[in-house]
């Protein structure tokens, strides 16, 4: 991400997402005849790769082409890709690997790696003239370059936040089967997804009117709350529940978050507040399972 930062501007955004899908798509067909753990894990390191290029090259696309006055909303919306695809994502996971051999989920995984990268290639992007302001020729490394500063404090509460949510991510399946409730679980991420979408409109309007604490706060409140309900559940009922009160709170916060990220870092520099932003996020998702389990 990082890199991909520092690049865009320079390489172009449509082109280097067209890059990292290309590669994404690429190495979505290495897994089929993968048989070691060795070369799975080159395969996903090289995946991950891809995957950061891309996703840090639509996040930059988003947010130079939202108006500044409506940023919260229009990340708002944005972001809701992202949360819908962690919600079906999931789910479309439990019922590919309960219903079909375990092929059926790289065939899947690559179609949508495949329209992704169709439908890039006929996206349209606006240029967006940013005036660079003048900076001095610097030799060597500078961790300026690579990260924006203006975003660690935020970054860092994500982190934090990711973490927490990295558990739901890893081990909300195996969770499901002790407590009994597996097919209750299948629709926990549906319901995440629901309540998500019907909460956006007004979650990113509130951010814009009123300001980032008017909805940072209460969604981290909520985000705790349907952490406890998820604790407690013991019907099907209370799971959904779940499922919706962290649906609202934890894709309001991410979202909310993001739109606080671009809206701190000058013009020129969205993209390295973007990628700053992911690799905070990234580190949180990936060291929680980790440290968790």
């Amino acid at each position: 991400r990082p890199i991909a930062g520092r690049i865009i501007d320079k390489v172009g955004k449509k082109k280097l997402l067209l890059f990292g899908l290309a590669l994404f798509l690429v190495f979505m067909l290495f897994y089929f005849p993968v048989n070691n753990l060795a070369a799975l894990l080159v395969i996903r390191f090289i995946h991950g790769f891809a995957f950061g290029i891309s996703t840090t090259a639509t996040s930059t696309i988003a947010a130079d082409i939202i108006p500044i006055v409506r940023r919260g909303e229009g990340m708002g919306y944005f972001a809701t890709s992202t949360n819908l695809a962690m919600a079906i994502g999931p789910f479309l996971g439990l019922y590919i690997s309960q219903h079909f051999n375990n092929p059926m989920i790289f065939i899947a995984t690559t179609v949508f790696a495949a329209v992704a990268l169709i439908a890039t290639v006929f996206l349209r992007v606006p240029k967006v003239d940013i005036v660079n302001e003048p900076t001095p020729t610097r030799k060597g490394f500078h961790i300026n370059d690579f990260f924006e500063k203006t975003t660690i404090p935020i970054a860092i509460l994500v982190a934090t936040v990711g973490f927490v949510y990295s558990s739901i991510l890893s081990f909300f399946s195996a969770y499901a089967a002790e407590i009994n409730l597996v097919d209750a679980a299948s629709f926990f991420f549906i319901m995440y997804a629901i309540f998500l979408v019907a909460s956006r409109p007004f979650t990113g309007r509130l951010f814009d009117a009123k300001g980032e604490n008017s909805v940072v706060y209460p969604s981290l409140l909520l985000f705790a709350v349907g952490l406890v309900i998820l604790s407690q559940a013991s019907v099907g009922i209370s799971l959904l529940l779940a499922g919706a009160v962290i649906g609202v709170g934890f894709g309001t916060f991410q979202s909310s978050a993001q739109t606080i990220a671009v809206n701190q870092a000058p013009r020129q520099r969205i993209g390295l507040a973007t990628s700053t932003f992911f690799v905070f996020f990234d580190f949180g998702i990936g060291v929680g399972p980790f440290l968790l389990g």
